[in-house]
């Protein structure tokens, strides 16, 4: 789960992290409120969506009179905001954050992420902070510094002046900077997080570090613990497809393809996916149904699949285990008439209960094609929609 930069820094807020000050706004009147509220003589108006770059796109701004704070919200709010992660599409602007200006003297990267060869958290920091950070890991890597965090101790404090050194914080801040990147390190442990990043962290013309940006992960099976976080979760900013999904329990994210896939457990989703692509084909999904699917759930699956106007067939491979093949087939069988099936469908079962789930696909008098392997299913699903 994903939030927004200005429910990050209320998060940070919390945790003793200083951040600029800053208003949402809904609205460009919103939004001229929220200037004359935090006073001064400049301010930020910046587009918030789950993305990064959205300065190079056009969606941060300054702005140096309320007018102009005006104008700008106008502009932003409702654009279409194309950044390097939202894909050619765009994001549809809902919601600003107007923030008071910064002196910038520097600006720092830093992040933490769980590192799953070490089984440690990694802290990453950096001296070239701003909006090209991919490029420097990409060109200059040995300017990235890192550091491995054993939870059992938590970040002690010559690792994180390992990271300041690292990233030339001048010595009169190098004691706030440590005290943020322990704090950063709180954050991202006792949120459950799976990635805290803040670029820029910056230093100011006088000497203080300050957070200008956050970004949050969360990891979707801990949200539990956290109602807070989970209040911030923004539907206009996910798939409704997924978002649909995930009311059934199904583990569903959308793809570019045409084929769409219905399989029980990710690896073999995963392998299924390949596969297809092995033989020529695109799927247009990757869906596990997990191992406690229902005719009610298989239908739901086919629905999901069918909204996408992309999707020209489907793939079923099914895995018996706890789930028996005999259970997905009365669910394919009912799925195929409540959603009247007009587009190819393949299926390949194996396992508990195999003979029985393929005996009532035979005789259920439906078009579906059977296929015994992993090989001869997505050749033939993959010929099926290239007629």
């Amino acid at each position: 789960m994903k939030i927004h930069e200005y429910q990050g820094k209320e998060i940070l807020r919390n945790f003793g992290v200083p951040v600029p000050r800053g208003l949402p706004a809904f609205t460009v009147q919103e939004a001229v409120e929220a200037a004359q509220k935090l006073g001064g003589p400049v301010w930020v108006v910046k587009a918030q969506i789950h993305a990064g770059g959205r300065g190079k796109g056009g969606g941060v701004k300054l702005a140096r009179s309320i007018d102009e704070v005006k104008k700008l919200a106008g502009e932003i709010l409702g654009m279409q905001l194309v950044t390097h992660q939202t894909g050619p599409e765009g994001q549809k602007v809902r919601r600003l954050l107007i923030e008071e200006g910064a002196d910038i003297k520097k600006e720092y990267y830093v992040s933490a992420v769980t590192d799953r060869a070490s089984q440690k958290v990694a802290l990453m920091a950096s001296s070239e902070g701003g909006m090209d950070i991919e490029e420097v890991a990409h060109a200059t890597p040995e300017k990235i510094i890192k550091v491995f965090v054993d939870p059992a101790t938590g970040l002690t404090d010559a690792q994180a002046k390992e990271l300041t050194n690292g990233m030339t914080v001048p010595a009169g801040s190098t004691a706030q900077a440590v005290d943020v990147l322990k704090k950063l390190y709180k954050v991202y442990m006792e949120t459950d997080a799976s990635l805290v990043e803040i670029n820029p962290l910056v230093l100011e013309g006088n000497g203080n570090i300050k957070a200008l940006d956050a970004k949050f992960n969360f990891d979707p099976n801990a949200l539990f613990r956290h109602p807070e976080i989970v209040a911030y979760r923004d539907l206009d900013e996910e798939d409704p497809a997924e978002i649909e999904a995930s009311k059934f329990d199904l583990a569903y994210i959308s793809l570019d393809g045409n084929i769409g896939c219905l399989v029980n457990g990710a690896g073999l989703a995963m392998a299924t996916m390949d596969t297809i692509k092995l033989f020529g084909g695109e799927p247009a999904n990757f869906l596990d149904v997990g191992g406690g699917a229902t005719a009610e759930k298989v239908t739901e699956a086919f629905k999901i699949m069918l909204k996408n106007p992309a999707v020209k067939g489907i793939l079923v491979n099914i895995f018996g285990g706890i789930m028996k093949c005999d259970t997905i087939a009365d669910g394919i069988i009912v799925a195929c008439k409540a959603v009247n099936l007009s587009v190819p469908l393949v299926v390949r079962m194996k396992g508990t209960n195999e003979d029985l789930g393929k005996k009532m696909l035979a005789d259920s008098g439906l078009p579906i094609i059977a296929a015994d392997t992993m090989a001869e299913a997505a050749t033939k699903i993959v010929a099926a929609v290239s007629k």
